[in-house]
């Protein structure tokens, strides 16, 4: 599996319920990079997409305990382990915070946008990488700018587990 996420300067991911800002060229980018994968959301997150629907061109897996909960478009599932056993290797772990923390540990590639600011107030957060060992910086694109904001596409993949010793 895989990640991709948008970042502030102190790994922040939201705000009140919403995402910390909309960043046309990053939205492009997600599209481009999930279009055609299983996606993989909570439903609060799915909330804030347009119209709180799921997303196009994807398969939509989206955890809620709420089995009235029935998005045309969507696959409901009441349990991680139930989403878990339909994701595949190419599925997209999308949010929100929960979810991230729950099965990082089972992604090999985070794509992260980091956006050169700090969000006051902002109350959900994306484990920070930089400080994980198990995370390597792989690849890193920009610095870009959009109006007053500058950002940057970083992906990180999992680092190589230590090799053991033999005696």
């Amino acid at each position: 599996m895989q990640a991709i996420v948008a970042v502030d300067q102190n790994w922040a991911i939201g705000k009140q319920g919403d995402q910390l800002c909309y960043l046309p060229p990053d939205l492009k980018r997600f599209q481009r990079l999930t279009t055609g994968h299983p996606v993989l959301v909570g439903r609060k997150t799915l909330a804030t997409f347009p119209g709180g629907r799921p997303l196009k061109n994807r398969r939509n897996l989206i955890l809620s305990r709420d089995p009235a909960f029935a998005p045309e478009g969507g696959e409901v599932f009441p349990t991680l382990e139930a989403a878990l056993a339909e994701a595949g290797e190419d599925t997209f772990v999308i949010g929100g915070e929960s979810l991230y923390r729950q099965t990082l540990d089972r992604c090999q590639t985070v794509y992260v946008t980091k956006l050169h600011r700090a969000y006051p107030g902002a109350d959900r957060f994306f484990p920070d990488l930089d400080r994980d060992p198990a995370w390597v910086l792989a690849e890193v694109e920009g610095p870009y700018v959009f109006g007053d904001l500058a950002y940057t596409y970083c992906r990180y993949r999992r680092a190589a587990a230590p090799e053991k010793e033999n005696t």
